[in-house]
């Protein structure tokens, strides 16, 4: 642990340093990483820093325990540098923990009424408004990209991207069926209704990278065949492309020059390779959506909205912390459930990394 963060404290330095050469403002993807890398690692740096100067407090207070004058004040720096000891390796121990890759991504959000009838897309269309209200309270971007709405005002179904710093982060704990109860605006009788609906969160899929490695690839050179002109059958021009881990072969012959069609033949490559991988990564997102919301029934919920009580409890949290004021959560205060999420799976991840 203390090596690692000294090779973390080295590198934040480093990196700080490089940020002050002029000609690294002339390369903006490596400016960009590098900000990013310094981004990550500043917070794990200065909490190292803290805790070092921590220990230092500690030595030098104690040195002063010997001189009566000072040994009052030096008792008093003592007990408080000892306890900003305990908390920061406490801190570090977090800081340390394996990050979640797509913590920095934005998020696609998905939301769906569920059992209830009406009633369900009333409230998902309040779940909605809540997130909506979330994200402006954070300063991100929410964009639109379908929203089908009901008679009354419910939404059957809305998509939506929510652009901004840290948005998987903080939002991928809100997977899965959020239970109402309350007398809903259909009910004429004043009873109690129990509905659902479902949240499905996603990391906003980035553009997939085609990984064109050249021992994957065999080129076979053949002669161009067909009407043409003078370049057919005389010499080797057309190219084919057998991609060996796929099967794939892509050939072209259109071309005049060797070095063109097989350009052409790359570009063919990649462009098939692309839509394999486009189909198999949004078959995987399908896939973890339907994991994530299950059927929609009310004994799968993650969180019951119980608006006679006036109190949000979310099933997931262990302990007295569970329940939250519904005014406040339904108006878009979502922090103080999600902090306590992120501390209890934080909490499970270092009682994990201990056991092994």
């Amino acid at each position: 642990m203390w090596e690692k963060l000294e090779q973390i404290a080295r590198r934040c330095a480093e990196i700080g340093e490089l940020l002050t050469v002029p000609e690294i403002y002339g390369d903006a993807k490596e400016l960009r990483r590098l900000t990013q890398e310094q981004k990550e690692l500043e917070p794990v740096a200065q909490c190292y820093e803290d805790y070092r100067r921590a220990e230092r407090t500690i030595a030098e207070a104690t040195e002063l325990l010997s001189d009566a004058e000072l040994r009052d004040m030096a008792q008093e720096e003592l007990r408080q540098a000892k306890a900003d000891k305990e908390r920061l390796y406490e801190e570090l121990r977090v800081l340390l923990l394996p990050r979640d890759p797509n913590d920095g991504k934005n998020v696609i959000m998905e939301l769906r009424g569920g059992v209830g009838g009406e009633e369900s897309a009333l409230f998902a269309a309040d779940l909605y408004r809540m997130y909506s209200m979330y994200a402006e309270k954070h300063g991100w971007k929410l964009e639109l990209l379908n929203y089908n709405d009901t008679e009354l005002g419910g939404v059957k179904e809305a998509d939506f991207i929510l652009n901004g710093a840290g948005a998987w982060s903080r939002l991928k704990f809100e997977s899965g069926v959020h239970r109402v109860q309350r007398v809903p605006e259909t009910e004429s009788g004043g009873r109690v209704h129990t509905s659902t609906a479902t949240v499905a969160v996603l990391p906003e899929m980035e553009e997939v990278d085609v990984d064109l490695r050249p021992e994957d690839i065999e080129m076979q050179v053949y002669r161009s065949s067909g009407a043409g002109g003078q370049h057919v059958n005389k010499t080797s021009s057309a190219v084919r492309l057998i991609h060996k881990p796929t099967g794939i072969v892509v050939a072209c012959q259109e071309e005049r020059s060797q070095v063109q069609n097989r350009a052409k033949c790359m570009q063919m490559l990649a462009s098939k390779l692309y839509e394999m991988e486009r189909e198999r990564v949004e078959s995987a997102v399908t896939n973890e959506r339907r994991a994530q919301v299950g059927t929609g029934m009310r004994n799968e919920r993650i969180r019951t909205y119980n608006f006679p009580q006036n109190r949000v409890t979310d099933h997931r949290l262990t302990g007295d912390n569970k329940n939250f004021n519904i005014d406040a959560v339904i108006n878009g205060d979502l922090d103080p459930i999600i902090d306590a999420l992120t501390m209890q799976a934080q909490a499970e991840k270092l009682r994990e990394s201990t056991e092994s």
